[in-house]
C-alpha cells in the first residue's frame, strides 16, 4: 500500500472514531488493531501491539506524571489550596478589580503547587465566583480570569503534560519545565494589567475592599501561615532539578513527600482525604497512561507503514526554515485545539512534527514550549475548550456557556499574544533554562 493511502486510512479512522464520540484511549486501540493487522503481519502484528504497549510503559521518565497528579489532588482534597486562596484574598486589600486580580494571583500560585489546570479552574470558580458576582462584578470580568489562569498550570512546574511531552519527544524534561516559567509569569502580569485597565475605564466592577479589617500584620498572617510554607514545595521540586541533585522523577517524588509533610503539619490529612486523593490520582493517571500506550503504538504503525516518512519527504521537499516549521506546527495545533483534548493533540501530531523539526534543526525546547502554549490556549478555545466546561460545571446555573465563552475571549487574545512573542523571540523563554541548566 502506498504511503498516502496508509496515511489516509490511519488518520481518517482516528478522525472518524473521535467524531462518533469514542473515548480517545479506545480510538487509538481500535486504530492500532486495524493498523497492526494490515501493516505488521496479521495476527502476529496483534501480538506485537501487546508487546509494544508493555514496553511503552516501561519508561522511567513517565514516573513523574502520576506523582505530579498526586501532588495536585492532595492540595485540592486536603483543603490546603482553599486556605491559600483565602490568604491571598485577605492580603490584596484595595486595588481596582481586586477580586479578579486575586483570582489571577491565587491561580498562578496554585498552578505552581498542583500542576492541574482543571483543579485550578474548579477551585477558583467554586470558591471565588459566587462572592465576585455578589460584590457586583460583571460576569465577563469575574469569569474570564479564572478560566484563563487555570491553563497556566500547563506551563509552570510541576506540569504533568510537560513531563509527558518531554518523555515522548525526547526533550530535556528539566529544561522544558524551567522554560515555561517566564511565559507563564508574563501571561499572569498581562492578565492583571488588563483587569486594571478594565476596572479603571469601565463599569464592570464596583469598589471592592477586603471585608477583613485589621492592620497589615493581621492580614498578612494567613499568607505567612498558609502560603509561604507551601511555596517550599515548589522550591523543593524546581530547586532539586536546578541544583542537579535530582532527576525529574526524583524531584517529583520529593514534591509528593513535601506535600504530604505539609498536609501533616497543617493537620489536614485523614484516611478519607488520602483515600479520595489516591482514587482520583489513579483515575487520571490510568487514563493518561492508557492513551500513551495506544499513541506510541500508533506512531510505530505510522512509521512501519511508511506513512510518516512519506509525508516527511513531501514536506521537507519545500525546504522549510525552522521558523516556518514552528508556524506550521502552530497552525495545526491551534486548529486541533478547537476540537480535541491536549493529550490527543500531542499523540496525533508528534509522530509527524518531531522528525520534521529534527530534519531542519529546530530547537526542541522551543518546539516543546510552542506545544505547551498551544495546549494551554486549546483549554479555553471554543467550542470544546475543556476549561470552559469545567467553569460551566461550577458556575451558578444562570451563567450560560455563551457568557463563559465571551468572558474568556480577551484573555485568549492575551495568550495568543504571548505565543506570538515566543515564536518571534524565543530567547525570552529559552534564556532561563540555558542559564540555570548550563552545567
Amino acid at each position: 500500500m502506498e504511503w498516502y493511502w496508509a496515511l489516509s486510512l490511519l488518520v481518517g479512522l482516528v478522525v472518524f472514531l473521535m467524531v462518533i464520540g469514542l473515548p480517545v484511549a479506545f480510538v487509538f486501540l481500535g486504530v492500532n488493531v486495524v493498523g497492526a493487522y494490515l501493516f505488521l503481519g496479521g495476527t502476529m502484528g496483534l501480538g506485537q501491539v501487546v508487546r509494544n504497549g508493555v514496553q511503552s510503559l516501561q519508561n522511567y521518565s513517565l514516573a513523574p506524571i502520576p506523582m505530579f497528579i498526586l501532588m495536585g489532588e492532595l492540595m485540592l482534597h486536603s483543603g490546603m489550596a482553599g486556605a491559600a486562596i483565602h490568604a491571598v484574598e485577605r492580603l490584596i486589600r484595595k486595588v481596582p478589580g481586586r477580586m479578579p486580580i486575586v483570582s489571577v494571583v491565587a491561580g498562578t500560585l496554585f498552578a505552581a503547587l498542583s500542576g492541574s489546570s482543571m483543579a485550578n479552574t474548579a477551585m477558583l470558580g467554586s470558591s471565588l465566583l459566587p462572592q465576585m458576582l455578589k460584590s457586583g462584578y460583571a460576569p465577563r470580568l469575574a469569569i474570564g480570569p479564572m478560566v484563563a489562569v487555570g491553563g497556566i498550570a500547563i506551563l509552570i512546574p510541576p506540569s504533568a503534560l510537560a513531563v509527558l511531552l518531554g518523555s515522548l519527544a525526547k526533550i530535556s524534561i528539566a529544561a522544558l519545565l524551567v522554560a515555561g516559567i517566564v511565559p507563564a509569569l508574563i501571561m499572569a502580569v498581562l492578565f492583571v494589567g488588563y483587569i486594571l485597565i478594565r476596572a479603571l475605564a469601565g463599569d464592570d466592577v464596583k469598589e471592592d475592599v477586603a471585608p477583613d479589617g485589621g492592620g497589615f500584620f493581621q492580614r498578612a498572617w494567613p499568607f505567612l501561615r498558609d502560603v509561604l510554607p507551601l511555596f517550599l514545595i515548589f522550591v523543593a521540586v524546581v530547586g532539586s532539578l536546578l541544583a542537579g541533585i535530582a532527576t525529574p522523577t526524583e524531584s517529583a517524588a520529593i514534591g509528593v513527600a513535601a506535600t504530604v509533610i505539609a498536609g501533616l503539619a497543617y493537620r489536614r490529612l485523614s484516611i478519607g482525604v488520602i483515600g479520595k486523593t489516591m482514587m482520583e490520582t489513579a483515575k487520571i493517571s490510568a487514563m493518561i497512561l492508557f492513551i500513551i500506550v495506544g499513541s506510541i503504538t500508533f506512531s510505530q504503525i505510522l512509521a512501519f507503514s511508511g506513512a510518516a516518512s512519506g509525508l516527511l519527504s513531501v514536506i521537507t521537499a519545500f525546504e522549510l526554515t525552522p521558523l516556518e516549521v514552528i508556524l506550521l506546527v502552530l497552525v495545526v495545533l491551534l486548529l486541533l485545539g478547537c476540537f480535541i483534548d491536549q493529550v490527543s493533540m500531542m499523540m496525533i501530531t508528534l509522530p509527524f512534527f518531531l522528525p520534521l523539526a529534527n530534519s531542519v534543526g529546530v530547537d526542541l525546547i522551543w518546539l516543546g514550549l510552542v506545544y505547551l502554549l498551544s495546549l494551554e490556549i486549546a483549554l479555553i478555545t471554543p467550542p470544546f475548550g475543556l476549561l470552559l466546561f469545567v467553569m460551566k460545571g461550577v458556575a451558578p446555573k444562570e451563567i450560560s456557556f455563551g457568557t463563559i465563552t465571551m468572558a474568556t475571549l480577551p484573555f485568549l487574545g492575551i495568550q495568543m499574544a504571548v505565543l506570538v512573542l515566543i515564536v518571534i523571540w524565543p530567547e525570552i523563554a529559552l534564556w532561563l533554562p540555558k542559564l540555570l541548566l548550563a552545567n
